[in-house]
């Protein structure tokens, strides 16, 4: 996936995006983002896509951006890391047992893909998804963050959009076999809204725990 996915400008107005960005921003990565974490977890969390001065800007998901706060915190905790805080793709973070991915793998303008961009890059997701289902068929789980995310899954299994609907903490069994947990976003509107509090975040990491065999 690494060569293919690096390569990929098969949506036009993300690869638009990102050339201007390398001319604006020259430091930062400007490329699609690669899924970051261990070859075969037992845990892969997807979010929605890049932030522009995230992963966009570091190359690594939720690193370097508010909503990593507190997700690598809660990582940490949690037992999935090795340290709590992700600034830079070069930090010595380590994940365990665990994966993070994006529904779509470049930066959005505003921070809004098009149904038609998420559509075009969920044949990646539906690769990673497929990989966890024969790596870890009976110790899986998908955690996704947000409703985006929960949709994209739901599309790179054939599962109808309106057939599970998105709810905090709450676990899906899909037709085929996978599992899929929801979390609201730990974005900074969430996070300054109280819509997701620290506490409800780490409630999801503790359920994926009871669900997981984790040794």
């Amino acid at each position: 996936m690494r060569k293919t996915l690096l390569q990929c400008t098969d949506c036009p107005r993300l690869a638009e995006h990102l050339a201007a960005l390398r001319q604006e921003f020259p430091g930062y990565h400007n490329q699609p983002v690669l899924p970051f974490g261990v070859e075969d977890p037992s845990l892969l969390i997807v979010g929605l896509a890049p932030g522009k001065h995230g992963a966009n800007a570091s190359g690594r998901p939720f690193t370097g951006d508010y909503a990593g706060i507190l997700l690598y915190q809660t990582l940490f905790d949690a037992g999935f890391s090795n340290q709590a805080t992700g600034e830079n793709a070069d930090d010595g973070l380590e994940l365990y047992h665990c994966r993070i991915s994006n529904a779509v793998k470049c930066l959005p303008p505003e921070n809004k893909p098009t149904t038609a961009e998420i559509k075009t890059c969920n044949h990646y997701l539906q690769a990673e998804l497929n990989q966890l289902l024969s790596a870890k068929p009976d110790n899986h789980l998908v955690l996704a963050l947000g409703g985006i995310a929960h949709q994209a899954v739901l599309r790179a299994c054939n599962q109808p959009l309106s057939s599970r609907k998105f709810a905090h903490n709450t676990l899906h069994e899909l037709d085929n076999g996978l599992r899929l947990l929801n979390a609201y976003h730990c974005s900074r509107y969430n996070t300054q809204t109280r819509r997701l509090t620290p506490d409800m975040f780490r409630q999801v990491f503790e359920h994926a725990h009871t669900l997981l065999k984790i040794t």
